[in-house]
């Protein structure tokens, strides 16, 4: 997606600089992402849904057998039940189960910081106004499954669901093959997941969304997933509530070259392992800085397992891109609106209020983005492509909705009603006009 006119022969990562003239053509190139736009991939989706919505069960087998390379009669087989998922918690490794309890402390400790409280006041004539808070019924949890199993995703979608106080918890997860994470279950458990399938893809958007005779329809999807997860949550929204159409994971590291170059790789890296069309981008002012990175990354790179996805997510969608000082570099972040922000700078509390769009920022040196990832206690389901500029990170609030409390005393509902009566009689809507009127007093 890069312009090749900025890439150094046989390199493996675009460099870019803001001095070129073609400069912001060639970020737009590298950032334009539209994960739900195939039309190919929209009419099977919206298949899907519909044989879901009409068949139930038989229509999420038939899908889960055909994707997922299964051979299932029935949804029992797809369904986990508690005992199998404590026993997966109970067999881990004593320090896997101590990292994944530990993450889950952290996680619901910074979530119930975010919980917001109902509120009323009292007007002097005795109107009294507020806020209810009330959490979901029903919550549905999408985890990835495939090219990589993600118990963290577990943690940070039902523990805020949790704290939030949603009554049910129905996770989905695709096991393709059959082939189900020890991880993944044990997390399900730690967390307090109600429900377990073992399903994905838009099939299980749809069993969430409407409901199925095996799967409880749920008020809100969260969670991230494919292009088909992302398509069927778009298409399913208003039937059900949704956290964010999410896109490829990113990274944007802004380095003032005094970092380890080789840190810096490897959180280009941590990022572009999850897969090709993830993003990851370092921003510098020093140019001598912006090489021994690329260095470090041709160096660092074959040491890799996942060196083949890393390689090809860098050549895609991957840039070096070098600014002339620390104010353009804040044009840049707000210009890109990432999804992870590395501020790897002195100082970095000092770019705070110029920073107006980023998912999540790791501030420092030594904050390296995968600690957000696991256990820092921030939540990772972050928004992509662009959309911090008007979404925030998942949380407590994403489970909970707000009522308005209106309660008039007669007083109230006379002085209210002479303004509401002018108003609705200047919109010509007369009979709001006289139900508020009849509560007038002489």
């Amino acid at each position: 997606m890069s312009d090749p006119k900025s890439e150094p022969r046989n390199a493996t990562v675009s460099r870019l600089s803001t001095g070129d003239a073609d400069f912001h053509d060639q970020l737009d190139a590298l950032l334009d992402w539209e994960g739900v736009s195939d039309k190919a991939v929209q009419a099977r989706v919206e298949e899907i849904l519909a044989s879901v919505k009409q068949r139930g069960d038989a229509a999420v087998i038939e899908a889960t057998n055909r994707f997922d390379r299964l051979a299932v009669t029935s949804m029992d087989e797809l369904r986990l039940t508690p005992e199998q998922l404590k026993q997966a918690f109970d067999h881990l490794p004593a320090e896997q189960r101590e990292a994944l309890s530990s993450a889950a402390e952290r996680i619901k400790r910074y979530h119930e910081r975010q919980k917001p409280s109902s509120w009323q006041y009292e007007e002097a004539d005795g109107t009294v106004l507020g806020q209810k808070v009330t959490p979901l019924d029903r919550a549905g949890i999408y985890v990835p499954g495939g090219k990589a199993a993600y118990p963290s995703s577990v943690l940070m979608n039902a523990i805020p669901a949790h704290v939030a106080g949603v009554r049910e918890i129905v996770m989905v997860v695709p096991t393709p093959d059959g082939v189900l994470n020890e991880l993944v279950l044990a997390a399900a458990h730690l967390a307090g997941v109600d429900y377990v399938f073992t399903i994905g893809g838009a099939q299980a958007v749809a069993a969430l969304a409407y409901g199925t005779e095996s799967v409880p329809r749920v008020d809100k999807i969260v969670g991230p997933g494919n292009i088909y997860v992302a398509t069927a949550k778009r298409a399913v929204f208003g039937q059900v509530g949704i956290d964010m159409i999410a896109g490829p994971s990113e990274i944007m590291v802004v380095s003032d070259g005094q970092t380890d170059p080789d840190w810096l790789a490897m959180d280009l890296f941590s990022q572009a392992e999850h897969d090709e069309d993830a993003q990851a981008i370092l921003v510098s002012w020093d140019a001598a800085h912006l090489e021994a990175v690329e260095a470090a990354i041709e160096r660092l790179l074959p040491t890799l397992e996942r060196e083949a996805i890393v390689r090809e997510s860098l050549r895609r969608r991957g840039a070096l891109i070098q600014c002339s000082d620390a104010q353009e570099a804040l044009t840049l972040i707000n210009r890109i609106a990432p999804e992870h922000l590395e501020l790897s700078v002195a100082a970095p509390e000092t770019w705070l209020d110029d920073i107006r769009h980023a998912g999540a920022i790791f501030m420092g040196r030594y904050t390296a983005e995968a600690l957000g990832d696991y256990c820092a206690g921030p939540n990772h389901v972050l928004p992509t492509s662009g959309t911090a500029r008007f979404s925030s990170p998942l949380g407590v609030y994403d489970f909970q909705k707000r009522s308005s409390i209106i309660h008039c005393s007669a007083d109230g509902a006379s002085e209210l009603g002479k303004i509401a009566s002018v108003l609705a009689r200047g919109e010509s809507l007369t009979a709001h006009a006289r139900s508020a009127e009849y509560r007038i007093r002489d």
